[in-house]
């Protein structure tokens, strides 16, 4: 791994190539954990499709997944059910809500949250009560984001589970209470002060994407400008989940999902051009990125 500067390091293909190991011929799904995916509306359900895809069905490497969804968005996303499971939460005013909430997520290693929820007038709730109840891996991105800025972010400390959060830009500016062009320019620090503050990882999507768990920072340089379109960041929501169901919670396992979607963009905009690439083609590539990863022979 390359240093910048105190605590700053850059990762390389190598550093991340042993998460990705040829897997023993008598494996089954169960040792690869149970992932799920929380999200979805009506007004935005592509990108709950392209989340659990990207989890369940395009090989971004978790044994079982689970969506995690309101009954309105079911006509729309039932088609695209492959190898995921399902559940569907009754309405937030009724009685079972939480009880079926919490039933649904207790078993999971990883959750992702917030990817196409909309605005729901009780989300401020539903978020409060994962960081209290969940004690898997939770990665808090999207519609989650914005919820979490509107809450007093003092229950990041009470939290049960793991938590990264991963905004872009504008998202990580609200966290912050700072304009978009100071995060610009003094990204690293920010980032930096928020983990450690906050007692989270932060992954700040970019050109060049900062994760910082409050002592470390990270730096991961790949991706392409064709990757700047809509459900990039759902895919890569989908992508932590998967990895955190089977590794570790740690900055290692969480660089080498970036460093993943990075490479799977930069196949797909080849075949695509920068202009015409979506998101999902970013899924279609994850596969042939795993394999440029497992040959990578630079060290």
């Amino acid at each position: 791994m390359k240093k910048i500067d105190n605590n700053i390091y850059e990762v390389d293909i190598s550093d991340i190539r042993y998460l990705f190991p040829i897997r023993d011929i008598d494996c089954n799904k169960g040792d690869f954990g149970k992932a799920g995916i929380y999200g979805g509306s009506v007004e935005y359900s592509g990108a709950l499709k392209l989340a659990s895809l990207s989890l369940g069905a395009l090989r971004s490497g978790t044994g079982i997944s689970r969506i995690i969804t309101s009954k309105d968005v079911l006509p729309l996303l039932g088609p695209n059910i492959l190898e995921q499971t399902l559940v569907v939460l009754p309405d937030y005013e009724d009685s079972h809500f939480r009880e079926k909430l919490y039933d649904s997520i207790s078993d999971l290693d990883s959750l992702a949250f917030g990817m196409g929820l909309g605005n729901d007038s009780h989300l401020e709730e539903v978020l409060e009560f994962l960081i209290k109840k969940y004690t898997g891996n939770l990665i808090i991105d999207a519609e989650g984001l914005n919820t979490l800025s509107r809450m007093k972010l003092e229950i990041l400390k009470d939290k049960k589970c793991n938590i990264v959060l991963t905004p872009h830009v504008k998202e990580f500016s609200r966290l912050c209470f700072r304009d978009i062009e100071e995060v610009k320019r003094d990204s690293l620090q920010l980032v930096l002060e928020f983990a450690k503050k906050y007692q989270v990882i932060v992954l700040l999507k970019g050109h060049t994407t900062t994760i910082s768990d409050g002592v470390d920072t990270y730096l991961v340089t790949t991706g392409c400008p064709g990757m700047a379109t809509a459900g990039s960041g759902d895919v890569l929501s989908g992508i932590l989940a998967g990895m955190l169901a089977y590794h570790d919670f740690t900055m290692k396992t969480i660089s080498a999902s970036v460093f993943l979607h990075g490479i799977a963009g930069s196949l797909a905009e080849e075949e695509s051009t920068d202009i015409s690439m979506v998101a999902s083609d970013i899924i279609s590539y994850i596969g042939k990125a795993i394999k440029v990863i497992r040959c990578d022979k630079s060290k």
